[in-house]
């Protein structure tokens, strides 16, 4: 049995998916309450030099944040295994995204509802790659509460991309958010090429 066990482990596909978002809107709270291993993190102090650079305004209690990625994983059938990325939210560190976006499948933008400016670089990020990416609002204990379509609207989100509420502090919620994602991202890659236009 454990022969057996082993050899579906070694046999189960893996892929990779990236978690982003502007600063401090869950991320790597994300990676955290999901990830079955210990998340490698890379947190660094928010230090005096962030001001000016970063707008701590709406995060002031955030002591640190990612510097470099935060890594999980996460079995999410018996043969499917999902790799988590997680970005670095501040503005300076964003060069990073295109190698921590290599191989991946698609993405989760986590959306703050208090910060919603925040979201077009990386959804802008992700439409320019052809990425396929869900819309995740984080459902903060302080969030202004507005119905999907509204944010859908603001934040000029195509109809064909999912969005949903997502509690980043809740495994089953971020479970949920990343079957998702996965499923969005197999239907695209399976969709047939558009046609060559026909030459004249």
């Amino acid at each position: 049995m454990d022969y057996a066990r082993s050899s579906a482990q070694r046999s189960a596909a893996s892929t990779k998916i990236v978690v982003a978002g502007g600063f401090g809107v869950g991320k790597t709270t994300l990676v955290g309450s999901v990830s079955e291993i210990m998340p490698l993190r890379t947190e660094a102090l928010v230090t005096n030099e962030s001001e000016g650079v970063d707008d701590l305004a709406a995060v002031p209690t955030k002591a640190t944040t990612t510097v470099a990625m935060d890594f999980g994983r996460i079995t999410l059938a018996e043969d499917l295994v999902l790799y988590l990325f997680g970005t670095p939210g501040q503005r300076r560190f964003w060069f990073m995204w295109d190698d921590l976006c290599l191989g991946a499948i698609g993405a989760i933008v986590l959306v703050d509802t208090n910060r919603l400016d925040e979201a077009f670089s990386p959804l802008d990020y992700f439409e320019s790659k052809g990425l396929p990416f869900i819309v995740a609002v984080n459902m903060f204990d302080n969030a202004t509460r507005y119905p999907l379509d509204e944010i859908r609207a603001a934040l000029a989100v195509p109809e064909h991309v999912p969005m949903i509420e997502i509690d980043a502090r809740d495994r089953e919620s971020c479970k949920n958010a990343l079957i998702k994602i996965t499923e969005y991202s197999l239907t695209q890659l399976m969709e047939p090429a558009p046609a060559p236009a026909p030459a004249y």
